[in-house]
């Protein structure tokens, strides 16, 4: 993905303003997902959270639908923060916080992803500029799935 320019020097992979995305660490893949770089955090589309300890350690339990027409799924992952977010609407939201790798191609990193009722959004897969932040991409927002396109029953 990245390629090195006639200096010598990396230059970054381009990408679009939405992408399919792999969770590796949740089980998912090719998630429809928003690359959004007026959003400081990511997040992912949940219901039904419910914090719980196992081991003495925190853990949060939540469902989420990775396609339309599916039935919710149960997840779980290690509880990382509760913190205070600003959502799109501008209301402040407490929100609990996990933390999973993304791959966006063949890129993979470890992130933060918050946990949040995205029902009236278009994407269930919120990236944000913390995520991007990374140095290995620029987002085109002229173009989308260009790291690959979904089925065309699944293309918005």
């Amino acid at each position: 993905m990245q390629r090195r320019s006639k200096s010598g020097s990396r230059t970054k992979a381009e990408i679009g303003w939405c992408e399919l995305v792999d969770l590796p660490g949740l089980g998912l893949s090719a998630i429809h997902a928003k690359m959004d770089t007026g959003a400081a955090t990511s997040s992912i589309h949940a219901t039904r959270i419910r914090p719980f300890e196992r081991d003495g350690i925190d853990w949060v339990e939540f469902w989420f639908r990775p396609f339309p027409g599916e039935k919710a799924r149960r997840f779980e992952a290690p509880l990382v923060d509760r913190r205070q977010v600003r959502s799109s609407n501008g209301e402040r939201q407490h929100r609990f916080v996990i933390e999973t790798q993304i791959c966006l191609g063949k890129l993979c990193w470890k992130s933060e992803l918050t946990l949040a009722n995205r029902r009236s959004m278009a994407f269930p897969i919120l990236i944000g500029r913390r995520a991007l932040r990374r140095g290995l991409m620029l987002v085109n927002s002229g173009r989308k799935w260009v790291l690959g396109k979904p089925a065309p029953s699944e293309e918005k």
